[in-house]
């Protein structure tokens, strides 16, 4: 016995699928948008940019008048400004103590309002809560209020014209702000972490030190950064509590280019490029974790 199999033939039109026209999901910008929305962010960027351009331009006329003629420095560009700078002013001195100052800040002040936040996000002790606001209203008294008061106090201490002084100052200016912003980060991190540790046997210096602060570093970074700018670019209390023109710090020193009949413009624009560099440097390493601690919360699976 033989079977035949019939084919049934297949009608083409069947198989081909008409494609309409592409729907835009949602989420998904058309193109329309997404050229608009990079044309916004092209613009934001060259604003952003441009008063950086600009010094670095100025900085290269040699003139101190040419920032009133700008397009004549096309033609007589030159670096002698940056040499000037770093050969006959005191510019290193300045630089040294920038760095002796903002880096004290810098790890002081981490150090106590790191401290100060977790004790408060963790412990529950009389008055924990009022301790924060009290921090925060020490934020409202302006600067001319709170300069003879440092000062007499400094002075009694003969820590006028003195590094730790100045770092004593400005911790008092940047641990309050800190110690807020830490506490916030450490509310994000589950207290079961500090119950693990526990019973692994850590104290609770133990727990913070190796549990806690891995977990924190954007929120360190972030006060790190707030404390570097803040020491980096204070004017009143630097020109205040160092008198002695070796031991000034950059914004200080920028002042020394202006006096009470000239305006070295050019000078100032040079020096404030070479400013630039270690702050640029800086941002540069913690760059990762602020990002980070400005945009996520500081809870980890």
């Amino acid at each position: 016995m033989s079977t035949t199999t019939v084919e049934t033939p297949v009608n083409k039109q069947d198989s081909v699928t008409t494609a309409g026209p592409r729907k835009v999901r949602r989420g998904e910008n058309s193109l329309g948008t997404s050229l608009v929305s990079h044309g916004i962010l092209i613009m934001a960027s060259l604003i952003a940019l441009f008063p950086v351009a600009w010094l670095v331009f100025l900085s290269l006329g040699p003139d101190k008048d040419d920032y009133l003629h700008p397009g004549g420095i096309w033609g007589k560009m030159t670096l002698d400004n940056y040499t000037f700078v770093l050969t006959e002013t005191k510019f290193f001195d300045w630089l040294t103590s920038t760095l002796i100052v903002t880096l004290g800040t810098t790890v002081i002040g981490v150090i106590i309002s790191a401290t100060t936040g977790y004790a408060v996000s963790r412990m529950r002790f009389p008055g924990y809560k009022k301790f924060m606001w009290v921090l925060l209203v020490t934020q409202m008294f302006p600067v001319a209020v709170l300069m003879v008061p440092m000062y007499q106090i400094l002075s009694e201490l003969q820590l006028i014209d003195n590094y730790l002084g100045l770092i004593l100052v400005y911790c008092s200016t940047t641990v309050p702000y800190c110690a807020w912003l830490m506490k916030g980060y450490f509310d994000t991190i589950p207290f079961e972490i500090d119950e693990a540790g526990r019973v692994d046997g850590l104290t609770p210096f133990g727990t913070f030190a190796r549990l806690i602060l891995p977990l924190a570093k954007p929120g360190l970074a972030v006060a790190a950064f707030y404390s570097f700018l803040t020491a980096f670019g204070e004017v009143a209390f630097a020109s205040t509590f160092m008198l002695s023109d070796t031991k000034y710090t950059f914004a200080v020193g920028l002042q020394t280019f202006v006096s009470e009949h000239d305006a070295q413009r050019n000078l100032m624009a040079a020096t404030a490029v070479l400013i630039a560099i270690p702050v640029s440097a800086f941002f540069y390493f913690v760059q990762k974790n602020l990002v980070t601690g400005l945009t996520a919360g500081g809870t980890k699976g």
